[in-house]
């Protein structure tokens, strides 16, 4: 099997249908097929073979969804980029996985090649006019090379948060089965719209809004780069049906003035991080559009579990695994615990990756008798609805006490003068760690009376001392807030 069979497929029925479109410009799935078998034919000619890597570092344009199938058309590993890389982290990079082959925006042209210098790796630009006019030279002869189920397709390498970046090899199954595994549940078919607000280099992107919706037959319109009103302005005129985003995007919509009903969205799905519950309310109540939450990292392609809608869904959980996937909550010996006890989730299944490249150590310790063990602190109710609680690394010892930091944002987010908040450990010479927060505003504030509102809502070992407040709350590409760039910024 190859993950660009899907794309083949689904353009034999519906080769006269718009597959991704950004503004006025639109592709077809007939002309994406045919763009990636060019594409294909165009890394034969680059000497790309079965196997090799190919490095890709474009934002969301339709180009990315043209080289993308037309990477895996030809056999070869997708290693995708996020596009606002610097020099030095390319060149690590696509220097580790041995990329054959840079293809880049043009804009990104001067970063790249600098980025490639002693990689053995060779650039190629994509320049919007000319693109398309190289394609047309090329013969779209080429078959969709075949490949195992079990091999890589892709090549994502971690962001680097929680230390250096380790590349996580997902296979053919486990993106081709991922893909098919969202669109069932999102029941995504050919009327339905996804707004492409995800970086299509992130697995989240990658999986639940490009892949899904070849499979599923659907349209993705693009957004290149988030922001409240543009987005707005996109569902409007584009009639967007299914919104996937992450907890900062649905914060920002909130926030605009101009939002306002958006019933027409059949589902809004959140990942990435842990929905603040006041937001999903609030949200829902204003918009009369429920959210759906589901979890996964890159290394389960990425979904692992996922709420449904209606009476699927339970408010602030994590949903239950999705079909054909296990999770447990397990202590530190790896036994499992009971209901309502705090563990580490651990996830097995057919999305779950092959390993990390050429690191056989870390890939030993991450899956360990075919679980993979997140480094997330859950646990599971009495219907299998699973609750994330931390992250392992962001929990607080304060004084010998353990304290959540979620815990402690969902109580800040109920103040509504709190627009967002992130809790984190700074060091203490004798408790260990203090807990402190860094709060954005919608409303005038001062940290006196936040403490006291947070004191008066838990117990005196867990409301922060520290409170600091910012325009802006450090995040990845991706939306996650950077709680490392914060705890350091305090520390400094």
């Amino acid at each position: 099997m190859n993950l660009a069979d899907r794309l083949r497929l689904t353009a034999e029925r519906l080769a006269g249908r718009a597959v991704v479109t950004l503004d006025e410009a639109e592709i077809t799935y007939g002309v994406l097929d045919l763009m990636s078998a060019r594409v294909a034919t165009l890394l034969d000619r680059h000497g790309i073979r079965a196997g090799d890597r190919v490095a890709i570092m474009l934002p969301n344009v339709p180009e990315f969804a043209v080289v993308y199938y037309g990477v895996l058309r030809a056999g070869a590993v997708v290693v995708p980029l996020d596009p606002l890389l610097r020099r030095r982290e390319i060149a690590a990079y696509v220097g580790d996985c041995g990329a054959r082959l840079l293809i880049a925006w043009h804009a990104l042209a001067e970063t790249a090649e600098a980025g490639t210098v002693g990689t053995g790796a060779d650039c190629f630009f994509v320049v919007p006019e000319e693109f398309p006019r190289l394609l047309r030279g090329m013969p779209a002869e080429r078959a969709v090379a075949p490949r195992a189920a079990g091999d890589t397709a892709v090549l994502h390498y971690t962001s680097g948060t929680t230390g250096r970046a380790k590349g996580i090899e997902l296979t053919h199954a486990n993106l081709g089965g991922n893909a098919a595994a969202v669109a069932r549940m999102q029941a995504l078919g050919v009327d339905d719209v996804v707004l492409g607000a995800l970086p299509l280099y992130h697995s989240f992107g990658q999986t639940c809004s490009l892949n899904a919706t070849v499979h599923s037959g659907a349209r993705l319109t693009l957004l290149p780069r988030f922001e409240a009103g543009r987005a707005l302005e996109v569902i409007r005129r584009d009639g967007v049906t299914v919104f996937q985003g992450v907890p900062t995007m649905y914060i920002a919509l909130l926030d605009h003035p101009g939002a306002s009903d958006m019933s027409l969205l059949r589902v809004c799905v959140s990942g990435g991080a842990a929905m603040p519950l006041d937001v999903l309310r609030a949200y829902e109540t204003r918009f009369g559009c429920e959210i759906v939450e589901g979890y996964g990292l890159s290394e389960t392609s990425p979904v692992a579990a996922s709420n449904r809608a209606g009476p699927g869904r339970r408010a602030g959980s994590l949903g239950r695994p999705i079909k054909g996937v296990e999770m447990r909550i397990v202590d530190e010996g790896g036994r499992e615990l009971p209901c309502g006890q705090v563990g580490e989730i651990v996830i097995r299944g057919p999305n779950v990756m092959k390993g990390y490249w050429n690191n056989p150590e870390e890939t030993a310790a991450a899956v360990r008798d075919g679980w993979f063990h997140t480094g997330d602190l859950g646990r599971v109710d009495e219907e299998g609805f699973f609750f994330l609680v931390a992250r392992r690394r962001d929990v607080i010892i304060r004084g010998g006490y353990t304290v959540y930091p979620r815990e402690v944002e969902e109580v800040l987010y109920e103040h509504p003068a709190v627009r967002q908040a992130a809790v984190v450990g700074i060091p203490h010479p004798e408790l260990g760690e203090e807990i402190a927060a860094v709060v954005t505003l919608r409303a005038p504030v001062g940290p006196e009376e936040l403490r006291a509102f947070a004191r008066e809502r838990m117990a005196a070992y867990k409301y922060p001392r520290q409170i600091a407040f910012t325009d802006e709350l450090p995040t990845s590409p991706t939306g996650k807030v950077l709680k490392r760039a914060i705890a350091l910024s305090l520390h400094d």
